[in-house]
Formats: C-alpha cells, sequence, structure tokens
C-alpha cells in the first residue's frame, strides 16, 4: 500500500511539474534561461544531499517516525502535527516548550514521506523544487509586470548566486524560507502592479506561504509583512490618488510600520521591544561562545535597551553584508569572501548609480517597501547571529532581495543586456 501511495503521488507530482515546465520554457527571453538554472539547482541538491548536515539528518530521522505513526495511528499523528508534542509507542516522545522550526519543517516532511517512501534525497528534491518554482514565479512576474527594468537582476539574484543556489536546495530551512517569500512577493506584486484579479487559487497560496513563512522563522516573517503591509497601504492611498510624493509614501510607510509594530506588541509579548533586545543579547552571547577563535562580529558595547542595539545596528547591517572577508578562517569562509568582494562591488555600483540618478525604474515604494526589509533583516541577522557561517546561512533570507535591487541600475542593466540577460 504504501509503495502503490508513494508511486501515484509521485506520477502526479511528475506530471505537474512537466506540463509546469512546458509553459515556462515559451515564455520569451527568459525561456532560453530555465534549464541552466534549474541544472544548478539540482546541483546543489545533489551537493546538499550527498554530505546533509546534522540538522537535516535529525529532521528526517525524526519525520520517519512520524510517518509511521501516519499510517498506523492517523489520530495521533494529527494531534501531533497540530500540537509541540509527539508521542510513539510510549518509547520514543519529544515535548518542545515553546515553539520550533525544527519540529515544524519535520511535519512536513512527514506529509513528503507518503511520496518519498522515507528517502531524503527525495525529501530534498521535492524542497528543492518547491524553492526553484516559487523564485521562478518572481523572477517571471517581475519580467513581465515591470518590462523596462532588466530581467536578470531577479535571475540572478533568486536562481543563479552561488550561496543562495546552496543553501536554497535540500533539506533545509533557507529552501522553505526563501521559498515562500518569493511565492509571497510575486501574488502580491502580481495583485498590486500586474493588474491581476483576486481568484480562490491564488489567495489560497498567499495564505499557505504567508503561514510557511512564519512558521519557518516568524521575525524574518514580522518584517517581511511589514514590509508588504506598508507597500499596501501606499499603493491603497495612489488608488484613491493621494500619496504621489515621495516624501509622502515614506511618511505613510514609516506610520504603517510604527502602528503594525504597536499592535503586534500589544497581541503578543514577544514582539515587544524589550524582549526583542534581550533576546538578541542571548542569542549574540550563546553564539559567540560557539564560535571559540573563529572569525566572528564584535560589538564594542552590546546592552539589551533599544539604545545599544540602534547604535550597533549599522555595523551589524555592514558585517553581515560584508563578512567574512577572503583571508578569514577556513576554505569556506575564503570562498564565500571571495563571492563577498563581488557583492559589495555591486552595491557600490548601486550606490554610484544612485548618486548620479541612474538608480533605474522600479516603482519608488516597492524599492522602498524592499529596502527596509532587506536592511532591517541585515540589522536582526548582524545582531543576533555573530557566527559567521551561520550567519552565512542565515542572510540567504535577503539576499536575493539585495541583488535584485542593486542590479537594477542603468550601469548593471548595460552589462546584464551584453550578456544576454
Amino acid at each position: 500500500m504504501k509503495l502503490i501511495v508513494a508511486i501515484l503521488l509521485n506520477a502526479a507530482l511528475a506530471v505537474l511539474f512537466w506540463r509546469w515546465l512546458r509553459v515556462q520554457l515559451r515564455k520569451p527571453h527568459l525561456g532560453r534561461w530555465l534549464l541552466p538554472v534549474l541544472a544548478l539547482k539540482l546541483l546543489a541538491w545533489v551537493v546538499a544531499c550527498w554530505k546533509p548536515s546534522s540538522d537535516a539528518q535529525h529532521m528526517h530521522q525524526f519525520s520517519t517516525t512520524m510517518t509511521l505513526q501516519l499510517w498506523e495511528k492517523p489520530g495521533a499523528w494529527w494531534q501531533a502535527m497540530l500540537g509541540n508534542e509527539f508521542h510513539y509507542n510510549k518509547e520514543l516522545y519529544l515535548v518542545y516548550h515553546g515553539y520550533s522550526n525544527t519540529f515544524f519543517t519535520a511535519k512536513i516532511l512527514s506529509v513528503l514521506n507518503l511520496a518519498s517512501y522515507s528517502t531524503s534525497w527525495w525529501n530534498g528534491l521535492y524542497i528543492s523544487l518547491f524553492c526553484f518554482v516559487a523564485c521562478w514565479t518572481l523572477v517571471r512576474t517581475l519580467a513581465q509586470t515591470f518590462p523596462q527594468s532588466p530581467p536578470g537582476a531577479a535571475l540572478i539574484g533568486f536562481l543563479g548566486w552561488p550561496t543562495v543556489v546552496y543553501w536554497s536546495a535540500g533539506i533545509t530551512k533557507e529552501s522553505l524560507v526563501v521559498g515562500s517569500a518569493a511565492g509571497l512577493v510575486a501574488i502580491l506584486i502580481g495583485w498590486l502592479y500586474g493588474k491581476k484579479l483576486f481568484s480562490i487559487p491564488s489567495v489560497l497560496g498567499f495564505v499557505l506561504l504567508a503561514a510557511l513563512q512564519f512558521k519557518m522563522r516568524y521575525f524574518f516573517a514580522a518584517l517581511l509583512f511589514s514590509a508588504l503591509a506598508g507597500l499596501v497601504v501606499v499603493q491603497v492611498l495612489q488608488q484613491l490618488g493621494g500619496a504621489r510624493q515621495r516624501w509622502v509614501i515614506l511618511m505613510v510607510f514609516v506610520a504603517t510600520i510604527w502602528a503594525g509594530a504597536w499592535v503586534a506588541s500589544e497581541v503578543t509579548v514577544v514582539f515587544r521591544p524589550n524582549r526583542i533586545t534581550l533576546q538578541l543579547l542571548r542569542n549574540y552571547n550563546e553564539l559567540s561562545k560557539q564560535s571559540g577563535e573563529r572569525p566572528r562580529i564584535t560589538f564594542k558595547e552590546f546592552s539589551p535597551n533599544s539604545e545599544s542595539v540602534i547604535r550597533n545596528a549599522p555595523q551589524a547591517i555592514w558585517e553581515t553584508l560584508s563578512r567574512p572577508w577572503f583571508w578569514e578562517g577556513s576554505p569556506g569562509y575564503k570562498a564565500v569572501g571571495l563571492e563577498n568582494i563581488l557583492l559589495l562591488s555591486v552595491l557600490g555600483t548601486a550606490l554610484l548609480a544612485l548618486w548620479r540618478g541612474r538608480a533605474g525604474e522600479l516603482p519608488f515604494a516597492l524599492v522602498v517597501a524592499m529596502l527596509f526589509y532587506c536592511l532591517a533583516l541585515a540589522a536582526l541577522i548582524g545582531l543576533s547571529t555573530p557566527n559567521l557561517g551561520t550567519m552565512n546561512r542565515y542572510r540567504v533570507a535577503l539576499l536575493p532581495f539585495v541583488l535584485w535591487l542593486t542590479l537594477q541600475n542603468e550601469y548593471a542593466a548595460r552589462v546584464l543586456r551584453r550578456l544576454g540577460l
């Protein structure tokens, strides 16, 4: 029975993906890049599954037991899916005191095991392809909605940048974080700028992707939701004839962010400033100890208060985008350091283009929203994650958006056009 279910599910998934692939290959200009970036993603999937991380192994092993329970006692499995406890045959049990995204990922894998026959390679493929399809959908949506902007900017950011491709493949939380964020932004941009009508599938997809983003990393999700909420408010006001000047857009956006932060702090203590700053300091201290003698982010003074966080935020943003340097640490650090040289070159070119008034053609409100998300998330990651290896993995959530924005300028667009992008 299990084998029959796996065969049927895989057959259905293969047919759906093949039909989707055929449609995308017909897309003008972008279609010819689909197979190369898909091959790159599949290569990353092989590398990730060849030597899976300890976290991936743990989640897969845990999910295998959950799937056994699904076949034997569906009611008990459903109870575990809705809660923070897992009990199996009175011998194996896990109780999470609070929310765990590791447990949530294992829940997802326990469902995927029905198709993968509890094989980690197949699970890694499903998650990799989910991320790929979501990112490609965003790339295609941006190209269709903003034809005056270079389509290669999003293509490189979401599907071509080495660390993004690597960390968003296989059984990783980043695959789900990046995929859900890309899918959310694609749907919302289609609604706001692409004149796409609301439909049951798009609304359902938006809700599911928002839930996935929140469940995977709720602080990351809070910043993304804030950015998108500000964008929606500005767009609504513009449809009503207001918020045309840039300074008005900035004021509306700041007011929306402030109102959202106040509401969130009233709903749950997790989002109150004192709790956030205390948690940032705890994470910073714990990961600093784990780093040992390895290179890490160091602040001269870090206290659990808003003033200290604001004072250290610029350094946190800079080091999140620039560290490790190519001369630091292990060969892996040095490889990322070489990539960071290219990233800093892209950032420098974008700043020069901005200074000369050649920043690009994207709507100002959209740039403000995504720039807020990138800077706020970079500050959050830098303040809470001094370990450069972990920080490099976490920043995959913002790096595609950073590259998409910074490759919009005329200088970058000229180079991309020469490369056929």
